[in-house]
Protein backbone atom coordinates (compact mmCIF):
# COMPACT_ATOMS: atom_id res chain seq x y z
CA UNK A 1 0.00 0.00 0.00
CA UNK A 2 2.63 2.40 1.13
CA UNK A 3 4.35 1.65 -2.49
CA UNK A 4 0.78 2.54 -4.59
CA UNK A 5 1.34 5.71 -2.27
CA UNK A 6 4.67 6.56 -3.11
CA UNK A 7 4.02 5.51 -6.67
CA UNK A 8 1.33 8.21 -6.86
CA UNK A 9 2.96 10.88 -5.16
CA UNK A 10 5.81 10.51 -7.69
CA UNK A 11 3.06 10.70 -10.83
CA UNK A 12 1.29 14.43 -9.20
CA UNK A 13 4.54 15.99 -8.72
CA UNK A 14 5.90 15.27 -12.22
CA UNK A 15 2.73 16.45 -13.99
CA UNK A 16 2.53 19.58 -11.82
CA UNK A 17 6.29 20.07 -12.45
CA UNK A 18 5.24 19.97 -16.25
CA UNK A 19 2.27 22.12 -16.22
CA UNK A 20 4.28 24.45 -13.96
CA UNK A 21 7.13 24.50 -16.51
CA UNK A 22 4.75 25.05 -19.35
CA UNK A 23 2.74 28.19 -17.84
CA UNK A 24 6.37 29.99 -17.09
CA UNK A 25 7.56 29.12 -20.52
CA UNK A 26 4.11 30.69 -22.22
CA UNK A 27 4.37 33.69 -19.51
CA UNK A 28 7.90 34.73 -20.95
CA UNK A 29 7.51 35.33 -24.27
CA UNK A 30 7.32 39.02 -25.57
CA UNK A 31 6.92 41.68 -28.50
CA UNK A 32 10.55 41.58 -29.75
CA UNK A 33 11.73 38.50 -31.16
CA UNK A 34 15.18 37.25 -29.26
CA UNK A 35 18.22 38.60 -30.98
CA UNK A 36 16.51 41.12 -32.71
CA UNK A 37 19.16 44.20 -32.01
CA UNK A 38 22.08 42.27 -31.02
CA UNK A 39 24.00 44.05 -34.12
CA UNK A 40 22.46 46.74 -32.98
CA UNK A 41 23.80 46.84 -28.87
CA UNK A 42 27.23 45.18 -30.21
CA UNK A 43 27.69 48.35 -32.46
CA UNK A 44 26.56 50.25 -29.73
CA UNK A 45 29.48 49.05 -27.54
CA UNK A 46 31.74 49.00 -30.71
CA UNK A 47 31.28 52.36 -31.29
CA UNK A 48 32.49 53.42 -27.76
CA UNK A 49 28.56 54.28 -26.32
CA UNK A 50 28.48 53.58 -22.54
CA UNK A 51 24.89 53.15 -20.61
CA UNK A 52 25.32 54.29 -16.71
CA UNK A 53 22.22 52.95 -15.17
CA UNK A 54 20.80 51.47 -11.42
CA UNK A 55 18.95 48.48 -11.14
CA UNK A 56 16.48 50.08 -8.85
CA UNK A 57 15.66 52.49 -11.90
CA UNK A 58 12.42 52.22 -13.96
CA UNK A 59 13.76 54.71 -16.71
CA UNK A 60 16.71 52.15 -17.27
CA UNK A 61 14.77 48.86 -17.01
CA UNK A 62 12.37 50.41 -19.68
CA UNK A 63 15.56 51.60 -21.42
CA UNK A 64 16.66 48.11 -21.37
CA UNK A 65 13.27 46.47 -22.42
CA UNK A 66 13.28 48.26 -25.65
CA UNK A 67 16.09 46.50 -26.70
CA UNK A 68 14.29 42.80 -25.85
CA UNK A 69 16.94 40.24 -25.31
CA UNK A 70 19.62 42.22 -26.85
CA UNK A 71 20.02 44.12 -23.87
CA UNK A 72 22.27 41.80 -22.11
CA UNK A 73 24.75 42.79 -24.97
CA UNK A 74 24.61 46.69 -24.14
CA UNK A 75 27.51 48.68 -23.06
CA UNK A 76 26.10 49.01 -19.53
CA UNK A 77 27.58 50.04 -16.24
CA UNK A 78 25.60 49.59 -13.02
CA UNK A 79 26.29 52.34 -10.91
CA UNK A 80 24.20 51.32 -7.84
CA UNK A 81 25.63 49.43 -4.63
CA UNK A 82 23.86 46.24 -3.73
CA UNK A 83 21.96 48.15 -1.06
CA UNK A 84 20.63 50.73 -3.69
CA UNK A 85 21.99 53.87 -0.98
CA UNK A 86 24.59 54.86 -3.02
CA UNK A 87 26.85 54.53 -6.05
CA UNK A 88 30.10 53.16 -7.19
CA UNK A 89 33.11 55.15 -7.90
CA UNK A 90 33.15 54.05 -11.44
CA UNK A 91 29.80 56.15 -11.73
CA UNK A 92 31.15 59.23 -9.13
CA UNK A 93 34.43 59.37 -11.10
CA UNK A 94 32.61 59.64 -14.35
CA UNK A 95 30.25 62.44 -12.90
CA UNK A 96 26.87 60.67 -13.22
CA UNK A 97 24.71 61.83 -11.54
CA UNK A 98 20.95 60.81 -12.87
CA UNK A 99 20.11 57.96 -14.91
CA UNK A 100 19.85 56.47 -17.34
CA UNK A 101 22.48 58.27 -18.74
CA UNK A 102 24.79 57.80 -22.04
CA UNK A 103 27.75 58.91 -22.92
CA UNK A 104 29.47 58.67 -26.48
CA UNK A 105 32.38 58.98 -27.89
CA UNK A 106 32.70 62.53 -29.03
CA UNK A 107 32.65 63.42 -25.74
CA UNK A 108 28.81 64.20 -25.32
CA UNK A 109 26.21 62.55 -22.92
CA UNK A 110 22.46 62.31 -23.15
CA UNK A 111 20.80 61.82 -19.49
CA UNK A 112 17.13 60.35 -20.25
CA UNK A 113 15.94 57.33 -21.85
CA UNK A 114 16.41 57.65 -25.94
CA UNK A 115 14.97 55.39 -28.27
CA UNK A 116 16.48 53.36 -30.75
CA UNK A 117 16.16 56.08 -33.82
CA UNK A 118 18.39 58.46 -31.49
CA UNK A 119 21.22 56.08 -30.39
CA UNK A 120 21.72 55.15 -34.15
CA UNK A 121 21.43 59.01 -34.89
CA UNK A 122 23.68 59.13 -32.38
CA UNK A 123 26.26 56.89 -33.06
CA UNK A 124 26.08 55.83 -37.00
CA UNK A 125 24.58 52.01 -35.78
CA UNK A 126 22.51 51.21 -38.82
CA UNK A 127 19.33 50.17 -37.23
CA UNK A 128 17.63 47.08 -38.98
CA UNK A 129 14.37 46.39 -37.80
CA UNK A 130 12.63 43.24 -39.47
CA UNK A 131 9.34 45.49 -39.00
CA UNK A 132 7.70 42.64 -36.96
CA UNK A 133 7.42 45.16 -33.59
CA UNK A 134 7.41 48.69 -34.63
CA UNK A 135 9.93 49.35 -31.56
CA UNK A 136 12.34 51.65 -33.71
CA UNK A 137 10.86 54.83 -32.69
CA UNK A 138 10.66 54.27 -29.02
Amino acid sequence: MNNVKIFISVIVILIVGTVVTAVMRAGSTTNITPGEYDAFAQCLKDKGAIFYGAFWCPHCQAQKKIFGSSAKLLPYVECSTLDASGQLPICTDKGIRSYPTWDFADGSRLTSELSLLQLAEKTSCPLINTGETGNVAQ
